[in-house]
């Protein structure tokens, strides 16, 4: 566990950083909307109201593994972003306004270096910021901004003496007309992204509002003294109760010949699933992401012959005030767990997983390290690594989709089975590596359609079972508007089929809504090729 830093409230009021400024590179190379184009580089110096060293939050924390665990050259965690430039500016203004960003901002203006107790976040007071200047010319301004920012985000950031975010303009006839950045996953997430990108307008329009009230150094001290440290107490202690009971792994069946590269992801872009999402929603009073998470679990009772099933959901953790104007990643995850007995209904599981899924995101906020080692602790407890590679992840930005078509009459089952037919797949990538998955729902931020994404090991879930689970998902929520769903016949209602076991080869752990007084088997193997999380 990383200590607080005794430099840290000096921090706070605002001293002199010690550190270098350091700069921002501009893109490697031009792709084939951007090759050609006149480029030049401006330097952009900035000086914020104060620098200083700080710990890492637990939201740093948490990428910092994921980064480091992927490697020194690999860029996956980089994330391309656009913003437009409102109105008619010229490029001193837009320059102005992306200086603002830095200065009011100071994530975008951190290093990461190693300290006497880890890595700590070392945030420059001044510096200088070099922004290339793309000229479109004929070029489709928008194919052109997204395509430099995608440059930005391909190469990988040197932490220690690089700013996190990299930024380019996109000019045609000399007048700005948007504005690419490569944003490193450690300076932000996407509610962060949301908070600049309204900065930004009210700075091209010169209104800017109060300076931030809340930075990650305030966080990292929030986290380790008071409110924050007792709300990281509970929530290490949610997840060891969850932990101590949960199967050792929902994968503990053995794997076939994986794909090469090994993990896929397949989009499904469904008109009828958001629909039914919805209708189910307001028929149960929760939430369509609740309604989600709550079908994704019952795919994998009924692909796995878990009647306990466990899944970490990433929570964004922006509902505390401070945390919700953070600028700065705060994402971090949650962990679920949702009983499915014999006999039930799809209704009655939507209402626990209601329950359970805020239980989950109210126990998201904890120092990772001190619960990796919590969770190696109970491994050895139990006979083998606690795997928790099944995901669920929405992506969404307001949690619904505002676009969706209007059924009449509302609610009707038959009109919204008839939106089957617009149903797309497509593929969506494949990696060799991917750390700590074996399978992740994601909500896309498509607005017409829910948009599914599934990121699967092959060796686990075969390309087949992938479609299957994604159509599956559409099948059974498009029936329960219908009809409710008895647990018990997923599995053939949605062409799903259910894994086979070895003779003698048991689950991982005694499934207590099956069976409460089967004693756990602790001695049986977990053969899941993650184990991270």
């Amino acid at each position: 566990m990383i200590s607080p830093r005794s430099d840290l409230e000096p921090a706070r009021a605002g001293i002199d950083d010690p550190a270098p400024a350091a700069r921002v590179r501009p893109p490697s190379g031009p792709g084939v909307a951007v090759a050609g184009l006149p480029r030049r580089a401006v330097v952009v110096e900035f000086a914020g109201a104060r620098g200083g060293v700080a710990p890492l939050t637990w939201g740093q924390a948490s990428i910092w593994r994921l980064t480091t665990w992927r490697g020194d050259d690999d860029p996956y965690f980089n994330m391309p972003w656009t913003l437009p430039v409102y109105g008619r500016r010229d490029l001193d203004v837009v320059l102005g306004a992306v200086r603002r960003l830095f200065e009011r901002h100071e994530t975008l203006r951190t290093n990461f270096r190693p300290g006497a107790d880890g890595v700590v976040q070392q945030v420059a007071r001044s510096g200088r910021l070099v922004v290339e200047v793309v000229e479109g010319g004929d070029a489709r301004p928008m194919a052109v901004v997204r395509e430099v920012a995608e440059g930005l985000a391909a190469e990988v950031f040197d932490y220690a003496g690089e700013l996190p975010v990299r930024c380019a303009v996109v000019t045609v006839e000399g007048r700005p007309r948007a504005v690419a950045f490569g944003v490193s996953h450690l300076a932000a997430d996407g509610g962060a992204l949301d908070l600049l990108a309204a900065d930004w307008r009210a700075l091209l329009a010169g209104t800017e509002g109060p300076d931030p009230g809340w930075q990650p150094m305030d966080q990292a001290l929030f986290e380790r003294e008071g409110a924050g440290a007792e709300r990281g107490e509970r929530a290490f202690r949610h997840w060891r109760a969850v932990l101590e009971e949960a199967p050792r792994s929902m994968f503990d069946y053995p794997p076939v010949v994986a794909e090469e590269p090994r993990f896929i992801r397949v989009r499904m872009e469904s008109v009828a699933l958001g629909v039914a999402a919805e209708v189910l929603a307001a028929r149960r009073r929760v939430s369509s992401a609740s309604v989600l998470t709550t079908a994704s679990a019952v795919l994998l009772s009924a692909l796995t012959g878990h009647r306990r099933v466990v899944m970490q959901l990433i929570a964004a953790n922006r509902h505390d005030p401070r945390i919700g104007v953070l600028v700065g990643p705060a994402a971090q995850d949650g962990i679920f767990t949702l009983d499915l007995p014999p006999g039930g209904t799809l209704a009655e599981a939507i209402r626990t997983g209601h329950r359970q899924a805020l239980t989950a995101y109210r126990h998201a906020l904890y120092e990772p390290l001190r619960l990796m080692a919590m969770r190696e602790e109970l491994g050895r407890e139990r006979g083998g690594p606690i795997d928790l590679s099944a995901y669920f992840n929405d992506t969404r930005g307001g949690g619904d989709w505002p676009d969706l078509p209007a059924v009449e009459p509302p609610g009707d089952p038959a009109a919204i089975a008839a939106l089957t037919a617009r149903t797309t797949f497509s593929p969506a990538g494949s990696w060799e590596h991917v750390d700590a998955t074996t399978v992740q729902f994601i909500t896309g931020q498509a607005r017409d359609a829910c948009e599914l994404h599934l990121l699967a090991d092959t060796a686990y879930l075969p390309r087949t079972t992938v479609y299957a689970l994604l159509r599956g998902m559409e099948t059974l929520l498009v029936r329960a508007v219908a009809a409710d769903v008895p647990l018990d016949t997923v599995a053939g209602l949605c062409g799903i089929t259910p894994v086979e076991r070895p003779l003698g080869r048991e689950r991982s752990r005694a499934d207590a809504a099956e069976d409460p007084a089967k004693a756990p088997d602790a001695s049986a193997p977990v053969v899941a090729g993650t184990t991270g999380g």
